[in-house]
């Protein structure tokens, strides 16, 4: 294929220049297995730079404070030596002419107490979700949450106000708010996960107002041109989470409110699992929410080349977001480019220390 594909077309990303439209989604790759949980150059570092002439990046998600952590061996967002390691991360980047976005994380009740100093996890409401957890001690289930007071999610709202600020200092240029996939903030929005009467509990505004609170947080620190966000509408029966007759609606108000900001984009995921039986779901959610939003679109889903530039020309999104390819090919943009195969990932390594299905994976597009 020649550079006239739609996915290598450039792209002005609310003020930032994209020389393609094709973007690295944000893995968890637990390679930060040190005491500080810390990017370092030598991993995470590199990592990033192979990647870097993808027309955004974005990082793997980064816990906003100790109380966001789920998962081991991940870069957190919140102390001195991590916002040092970003930088680092950020620089060789930034060396090689790419852009980088980071992704703000909470986790909510996907976690376990032995993430939180044997304290019950945090979630809106204390309802398990009966799930499993990887902890050092290998997989655990996960135990009821404890329901946040107003000030633990005002708390919580700051945290990743100082996540954001934190990123420019890291030399980031933007961030996403991880508002997807079963985390915090989605625990927030569904019925299944979220039964408060309060002011964050019952009516959907209700459920959705803290992401509104976290942006107008973000905001005051950052300009909302650097700010992007991820949503999932259609998970179900995965991280504990269940479609309902008001999930959809729910985020079509989430999606029509974020009109009333100019952020960098919406990042929004194609159902992970199959919904076409559901009659809850959205199954094309690119094509439900391209009407509605009216700012700038990535969508990610499973999407090969063929089917992520056609997304592009029909107008259904602006840009592409490719998971699983990204880690097993560096060069996926110059494979693209040039008709190369792609070289298959390995599932086995995906979230084991070290170098191996991290930094092994050959470079082969690039001249």
């Amino acid at each position: 294929m020649s550079s006239t594909q739609e996915l290598l077309k450039s792209f002005n990303l609310n003020g930032l220049k994209l020389p393609n439209r094709i973007v690295m989604a944000p893995m968890t790759r637990s390679r930060a297995d040190n005491t500080e949980n810390k990017p370092t150059e030598e991993m995470e570092g590199e990592y990033y730079a192979l990647r870097a002439s993808g027309g955004l990046l974005i990082s793997e998600g980064s816990p906003i404070s100790d109380e966001a952590v789920g998962y081991i061996n991940v870069p957190g967002i919140y102390k001195s030596a991590q916002i040092e390691g970003w930088k680092k991360v950020t620089d060789k980047v930034h060396d090689k002419d790419g852009r980088i976005f980071i992704q703000l994380w909470h986790v909510g009740r996907m976690s376990h107490p032995d993430f939180q100093n044997g304290n019950p996890t945090l979630a809106p409401s204390a309802i398990n979700p009966n799930g499993q957890v990887f902890t050092e001690e290998g997989f655990k289930e996960t135990l009821t949450p404890k329901a946040m007071s107003i000030a633990d999610i005002k708390r919580t709202i700051n945290d990743f106000k100082t996540g954001a600020k934190n990123a420019m200092k890291a030399g980031f240029d933007g961030i996403e708010i991880h508002s997807s996939n079963g985390y915090l903030l989605h625990q927030f929005f569904n019925r299944c996960s979220n039964v408060r009467d309060d002011e964050y509990g019952g009516s959907i505004e209700n459920r959705a107002k803290i992401l509104f609170e976290v942006i107008d947080a973000i905001k005051e620190v950052i300009p909302e041109q650097k700010i992007g966000l991820r949503l999932n509408p259609s998970l179900h029966n995965l991280f504990g989470i269940t479609l309902d007759e008001e999930t959809i609606p729910t985020f079509d108000y989430i999606v029509n409110k974020l009109n009333e900001y100019d952020l960098a984009y919406l990042h929004l995921s194609e159902p992970f699992t199959d919904v076409s039986d559901n009659k809850f779901a959205v199954t094309e959610i690119a094509k439900h929410y391209r009407p509605i939003y009216k700012g700038t679109i990535i969508i990610n889903g499973g999407f090969d080349q063929e089917k992520g530039n056609k997304l592009i020309e029909e107008g259904n999104a602006d840009l592409v977001a490719y998971g699983k390819p990204y880690i097993s090919n560096p060069d996926l943009v110059e494979r693209f480019k040039k008709g190369i195969a792609l070289t298959d990932w390995d599932q086995d390594t995906f979230y084991v220390p070290g170098k191996k299905g991290y930094l092994d994976y050959p470079v082969k597009a690039r001249d």
